[in-house]
């Protein structure tokens, strides 16, 4: 099976096919979404949230995301997996990005990494071009930067604002970046950028004329808490399918329904049988 590049992406832009991107943090979720047809799946510095239970993502670390990435490399047989760098991993300068980003090639498998800013990273964005890693850039609301907001909120509404991230859409793709998340901008200033850009926009929270989409996972299979943003659509109720499971299986024990006489082994089976461990027929 071909493994989708970074190449292919550029390809799917010039023939106007929508790009689905999707995060996932580990083995089995990467190799669902994987055989679901994605076409990308970023390992966002979101699992800090997600899976590790931080209020922000400011806590994760490299290690945290070279160790989810591999993971996540280890279940996608065909979708193009890139990596986030996490905070201070890149912003501290070009030989900083360089070291950290290169260690989420080689260590982690990613085929690309992501971060935030515009005109300000565009310095790192071109060392690591130059240097042979593919680069997604991430504008509009930054998480990283969440301090700075003062919280999760629609960025680009004020026309300043919005020639400001236009402005640095441009200086990434000069910069050499292949591909630009739009994070919750309104959909008219993800429309313009797009347009704008000869490399794909992945928008979430930025409207349908972005070149792709990205969800969170978790967000979209409700499993990730009660807070859902505005962005977001639910495909499945799965925190409630999973509760439900749960409260059965502490149920049945309790009764002593679980375990049964065909999840239990006896002296006479295992004595005659080369494989105990298989289902009972």
């Amino acid at each position: 099976m071909q493994r989708i590049t970074t190449t292919h992406l550029m390809k799917m832009k010039k023939k106007a096919e929508k790009i689905v991107m999707i995060t996932a943090y580990d083995y089995p979720a990467a190799g669902l979404v994987d055989e679901a047809g994605v076409d990308a799946i970023l390992v966002g510095d979101s699992l800090g949230m997600v899976v590790l239970g931080y209020e922000t993502t400011i806590p994760v670390t490299l290690d945290d995301m070279i160790h989810h990435t591999q993971a996540v490399v280890r279940g996608a047989k065909r979708a193009l997996v890139a990596a986030d760098m996490p905070f201070l991993t890149y912003q501290t300068g070009s030989a900083d990005a360089l070291r950290n980003a290169g260690r989420l090639l080689q260590e982690g498998g990613a085929a690309a990494v992501k971060l935030e800013g515009g005109t300000e990273v565009c310095p790192q964005v071109r060392a690591l071009a130059e240097a042979g890693i593919p680069v997604i850039g991430h504008l509009g609301l930054t998480p990283q930067s969440i301090h700075v907001f003062g919280g999760y909120k629609l960025q680009g509404r004020e026309p300043d604002a919005a020639r400001r991230i236009l402005a640095d859409a441009k200086a990434l793709e000069q910069a050499g970046a292949f591909c630009v998340v739009l994070e919750c901008i309104p959909e008219d200033l993800a429309a313009r950028i797009t347009t704008s850009l000869s490399i794909p926009t992945i928008g979430i929270g930025a409207g349908v004329h972005c070149d792709g989409q990205v969800l969170v996972l978790h967000d979209m299979l409700g499993i990730a808490g009660k807070i859902r943003p505005r962005f977001v659509k639910q495909y499945a109720h799965l925190g409630e399918a999973i509760r439900k499971a749960v409260e059965q299986y502490g149920e049945e024990v309790r009764q002593s329904k679980f375990p049964m006489p065909e999840h239990s082994f006896t002296s006479e089976e295992i004595a005659g049988s080369p494989s105990p461990l298989a289902n009972k027929t």
